[in-house]
């Protein structure tokens, strides 16, 4: 299916442009008119790309797949090669584009690993700084001595680190070391020409890097024989304490019934004793189970009017599976009564504020203000706790309940709190002001040795995405609802359209750079510099660490500040769990490899 997607595209490429062509024969005809439909409308560009990419992706050769991101990446290479290459052409897609869609994915990638970020650093907050500095000083020793060694020429070790590394702003502070004089530039040698042979190890470098370091992250856990996905699930029970609460609150999942003893089931009132008592009364008798519905002929009555049942009524009674196998002895023959059942059942997180019930323990709750609900899990600081009968409940706790909407509104009343139920709707304002106060606090420049530094606009905003979240975590109010679709569809279109706007740029810079034997060298070194730097940090947390396989693969993707590399174990292990290692080696590494690229082109 996806050959045949990709098939497809390319023929109604090819057909339009020469529909195009045979109706105006001055212009460029065939797939020439078609290319240069792409560079005139950059849009069309991107979505095509995006068309192609995915299928291309997703096709499968050896039990290896090169994934959506990859799939694009290389797609995008080939049209703005070929163009460039073949007609000339060339694509200007405004720089502006780039930044916002990175920008949004690296918000929605925040918002997903923000939960179980704080606890994956205090579990292995060191190991992800020593797999940070592992990478980048591997990348630089390799790529330095390396350049030194074939004597490729001034500007190719900064290039080729930029590249290999994928940080362009590594060519901006060494070009800033050329420009100031840090660098003297040798006898016969311009700026100009140290300019071109950083831009030629950049291009090819950055090229290669980017598929390969994709495939390799993706594919590291299978190449020393784990599972994936498994490795994923434990994980997952690591971070979250060992207790199975179901999905943090605010996160993806919160709101799913999913599997209960509660059940709710049908009898007839037989009992003379049952007469007269209201619903309340009944729940006082028997907490474990409340009457949510009554059926008195034709008439349907909703028990949150505490109506008194009787003879011959048919109750609708909720609980334990268990309990409610007695209830023939208690209330009358069980009966089949489609209406007493059929009660709308949602699932809402409450956060506990300052209310009387603070204090007390959950068996008390559930005799005082329990009726009608089940506890289905609960939370303290993010953490799933055990909700036993004796467990106390404090200010600040998120309780997650399940039943009736009018019941679970009550207890949310008692509670102080406000029901908060998943929903599709995003709360675009809030959204806007969090991205707004992390590309702020991204932008901020501070220069120590005549080296700027700052956070990253991009990484300001994942920041953002994750305190937000893990805030969220506490207070499920805080900020509104943000739909798991909304922050999915930002994670994908982000990304993928960042990477297809960056194909555009170094596509064509491919083909200026081929010039010799020198460009093999580069290449090799490129390779080498991309791969086996956080080859060697996956021995060291593999082996001498110890660590969770897909957490150690987000580590390294971190240390190599490789983004897609990093969407690519999450899609092989069905988790956003790798995530939770990679904002700090990510952060550690995009300082440091400025400081290795001034280094590089000043000793150069």
């Amino acid at each position: 299916m996806a050959s045949m997607a990709l098939g497809l595209l390319l023929l109604a490429v090819l057909y339009i442009g020469n529909a195009y062509a045979a109706a105006a024969p001055a212009e460029p005809q065939g797939i020439a008119w078609a290319l240069s439909y792409l560079a005139q409308n950059p849009f069309a560009y991107l979505f095509l790309t995006l068309a192609i990419g995915y299928p291309l992706g997703r096709i499968t050769v050896g039990g290896i797949c090169l994934g959506a991101t990859a799939g694009t990446l290389v797609t995008g290479i080939l049209i703005a090669l070929v163009s460039s290459a073949l007609y000339g052409i060339s694509y200007d897609i405004p720089g502006l584009v780039e930044d916002i869609f990175l920008m949004l994915f690296m918000y929605a990638l925040g918002m997903r690993v923000g939960p179980q970020f704080f606890s994956g650093l205090a579990r292995g907050g060191i190991d992800f700084l020593v797999i940070g500095l592992i990478v980048v000083f591997a990348n630089f020793l390799i790529v330095f001595f390396g350049v030194k060694f074939l004597d490729l020429g001034p500007g190719y070790a900064a290039g080729i680190i930029s590249g290999s590394y994928t940080v362009t702003a590594v060519m901006g502070v060494a070009q800033s070391a050329v420009n100031s004089g840090a660098y003297q530039l040798p006898e016969g040698v311009t700026a100009d020409m140290v300019g071109a042979n950083m831009a030629a190890g950049y291009a090819i470098s950055y090229v290669l890097s980017s598929i390969f370091i994709i495939l390799l992250i993706k594919y590291l856990p299978k190449m020393f024989g784990r599972d994936a996905v498994a490795e994923a699930k434990i994980a997952e029970d690591e971070f979250s304490g060992g207790e199975d609460g179901g999905a943090l609150p605010g996160t993806a999942g919160a709101s799913l019934l999913g599997f209960t003893d509660t059940q709710i089931r049908s009898y007839l009132v037989e009992h003379e004793e049952l007469v007269g008592k209201t619903v309340t009364d009944l729940y006082q008798l028997a907490p474990r189970a409340a009457v949510l519905k009554i059926v008195r002929g034709d008439e349907v009555i909703d028990a949150q009017t505490n109506p008194a049942l009787q003879l011959g009524d048919v109750i609708g009674v909720a609980g334990d599976y268990s309990l409610l196998l007695t209830g023939a002895d208690k209330v009358g023959k069980e009966v089949s009564e489609p209406r007493a059942r059929m009660v709308e059942i949602e699932v809402a997180d409450v956060h506990v504020g300052k209310s009387e019930y603070a204090g007390k323990t959950l068996a008390e709750l559930g005799r005082e203000i329990g009726f009608g609900v089940h506890l289905k899990s609960m939370f303290r600081a993010g953490v799933a706790i055990p909700h036993l009968a004796k467990t106390v409940v404090e200010k600040g706790d998120v309780l997650r309940l399940a039943g009736p909407k009018w019941c679970v509104d009550q207890a949310a009343k008692s509670l102080k709190g406000v029901p908060i139920v998943e929903s599709t709707y995003t709360e675009v304002s809030f959204m806007s002001i969090a991205l707004f106060i992390g590309f702020v606090i991204g932008h901020a420049s501070i220069e120590l040795g005549g080296i700027p530094f700052a956070l990253g606009t991009s990484a300001g905003c994942m920041l953002s995405g994750i305190v937000i979240s893990w805030l969220r975590t506490r207070n499920p109010e805080f900020g509104g609802p943000t739909s798991e679709g909304a922050r999915a569809f930002l994670n994908d279109i982000g990304l993928s359209l960042f990477v297809a706007v960056l194909a555009a740029g170094v596509g064509p810079k491919i083909m200026s750079s081929f010039q010799g034997t020198v460009v093999l060298w580069i290449a090799l070194l490129g390779m080498m510099g991309a791969l086996l730097p956080p080859f060697i940090a996956w021995l060291y947390g593999y082996y001498f660490r110890k660590m969770n396989p897909v957490v150690l693969a987000g580590a390294c993707a971190g240390g190599r500040n490789s983004t897609p590399a990093l969407n690519g174990i999450q899609d092989l292990s069905q988790s956003g769990i790798a995530a939770v290692a990679y904002p700090v080696p990510y952060a550690l590494t995009s300082a440091v490899v400025l400081i290795l690229g001034y280094i590089a082109m000043v000793f150069s």
